[in-house]
């Protein structure tokens, strides 16, 4: 029989509603666990984890919300002046104007618009673990559509696009700019290269209780190579093409992937958008005052494009690295900006609200509108409309 543990610590009472909602989850599913956190106006407001083995301290993999902490750090090069966002990659990059991608813009780039999805044959685990690698492969590669407007999920190149920007403009790899510059100083569970000395706090993710094999995916379509198919996840059991599993590899956390290797908890996701955003008051009482401007966020969270992705026909909405909210994926406001994971880790803020938020679930589920994550989301939004 499994036994549940709940740690519920709700600290402003509008969020009661939330915290009621994520332990009617647990309740009627035994094999649910999940961590929820919510900053809103700097403040810690929600701090939750429902589930067996559990607790709000414990970390997992959180797969493309790693996307979101690098576009972090590319904001903050475009907040130094480092990063221009309507220059060709190709300024800071030269190599990249290789075969008819001098146009491409660093704009383009990090929005999915590039036409660099992937490339036949994948990428191995050490090319994407010293991303110069897989960087001088993209860079020589010829793009799959040329006109602007058309988008498809760069799954894992976006982690290459955004670590070899890093090296180029700021010499500096983007996993120590994140620590240096984001995670240390404000003291963030969110770990692009988790430290050995943590790993007992690391749970493994778990399949989803109803998971089923992937269908059939033409390993050479735009939505094979985006997802590495040709070349798959070669772990200690050999290549596997199973992306659920791929941050249990020691290799994959210890390098922190900023396409897909972040560790971190619900706590660690809500405040780093918010020390973005909003700024916190830390445990001690003390303010810390946002590390990005008001300008730098509107530049960096503006939608870049909206439609079909050519890879798979589902709507997406990009901004500069970070996922925008639409229909299907209802997780904020117009202004919102942030990015969810595979296994339906999410991570956002919402500068409409002053609301920033942080969902991991101990398994994989669904994300998107109606999903467990996409409900709490929107009810945080409304206690927040009912106390206006």
């Amino acid at each position: 029989m499994t036994t549940q543990t709940n740690t519920i610590n709700v600290i402003d009472q509008r969020f009661a509603p939330v915290a009621d909602l994520l332990g009617s989850f647990a309740t009627a599913d035994p094999d649910y666990s999940a961590q929820l956190a919510i900053y809103q106006g700097g403040n810690l407001v929600l701090d939750a984890s429902v589930g067996e083995n559990c607790t709000p301290e414990s970390m997992t993999g959180v797969f493309s919300c790693s996307k979101g902490a690098g576009a972090l750090v590319m904001a903050l090069l475009v907040q130094q002046g480092l990063l221009d966002l309507d220059a060709p990659v190709a300024v800071y990059w030269p190599e990249f104007a290789a075969a008819g991608k001098s146009g491409i813009t660093v704009a383009q780039l990090l929005s999915h618009q590039a036409g660099l999805p992937g490339v036949e044959g994948g990428f191995t685990q050490e090319e994407l673990i010293d991303s110069r690698l897989a960087a001088s492969i993209v860079a020589a590669a010829a793009p799959l559509w040329k006109s602007t407007g058309i988008h498809a999920y760069h799954a894992l190149t976006m982690g290459v696009f955004m670590e070899e920007l890093a090296r180029r403009c700021a010499q500096e790899p983007l996993q120590e700019i994140f620590e240096r510059r984001i995670r240390a100083p404000h003291d963030i569970d969110f770990y692009l290269g988790l430290p050995e000395a943590l790993e007992p706090r690391f749970r493994p993710v778990l399949k989803g209780s109803t998971f089923e094999p992937a269908p059939f995916i033409d390993p050479f379509s735009t939505y094979g190579l985006a997802l590495n198919s040709t070349g798959g996840f070669d772990g200690p059991k050999g290549q596997s093409f199973d992306i659920i599993d791929v941050p249990n590899e020691r290799s994959i956390r210890e390098a922190g992937l900023a396409a897909l290797g972040g560790v971190a908890n619900a706590r660690g996701l809500a405040k780093l958008y918010a020390a973005a955003v909003t700024g916190f008051v830390d445990d001690a009482g003390d303010e810390h005052a946002p590390f990005l401007t008001a300008d730098t966020i509107a530049a960096v969270s503006q939608d870049q494009v909206y439609g079909l992705s050519r890879a798979n026909g589902n709507p997406g909405a990009f901004a500069i690295g970070f996922m925008k909210a639409h229909p299907d994926n209802d997780f904020g406001s117009a202004r919102a900006f942030g990015h969810d994971g595979a296994n339906a880790s999410l991570g956002y803020a919402d500068p409409a609200y002053g609301l920033s938020l942080g969902y991991v679930p101990a398994r994989a589920e669904a994300n998107g509108t109606g999903s467990r994550g996409g409900q709490l989301s929107v009810l945080a939004r409304q206690v927040l409309l009912a106390g206006s």
